[in-house]
């Protein structure tokens, strides 16, 4: 696994190494342990559960309370070719179902959401 979070590092994120204490995270979120990691602004906690996700099969849920952030961590994520959706407010409900269809059918590795969508 550790081979594999590294080509993910380095395919998606153009990165030859972890900073700091990502790669300890990155590793017990693999073995299906539960973290809470405080680190910086800029300490690049995005790379903590972007890094499992692409490791894993299936839908990465990831909810904030900041459209602004969601909205930049979408296009970061289309720019490196992984297909991401943000659902906040004001989406008509056709176009939320048909969005929400595409994630359960595997046409989406990451669903950001705000708050007041859970």
């Amino acid at each position: 696994m550790e081979q594999e979070i590294h080509s993910i590092l380095k395919e998606f994120w153009g990165y030859d190494g972890f900073r700091g204490s990502q790669k300890q995270i990155i590793e017990t979120v693999l073995s299906g342990n539960d973290v809470l990691a405080l680190m910086p602004t800029g300490g690049g906690k995005s790379i903590c559960y972007q890094v499992p996700a692409m490791a894993k099969e299936g839908l990465c849920i990831v909810v904030s309370p900041l459209v602004a952030l969601i909205q930049d961590q979408v296009v970061q994520l289309k720019k490196r070719g992984i297909k991401a959706i943000a659902l906040t407010g004001g989406i008509p409900f056709d176009e939320l179902n048909d969005l929400l269809d595409n994630c359960l059918y595997g046409n989406y590795k990451f669903l950001y959401l705000s708050p007041e969508r859970l």
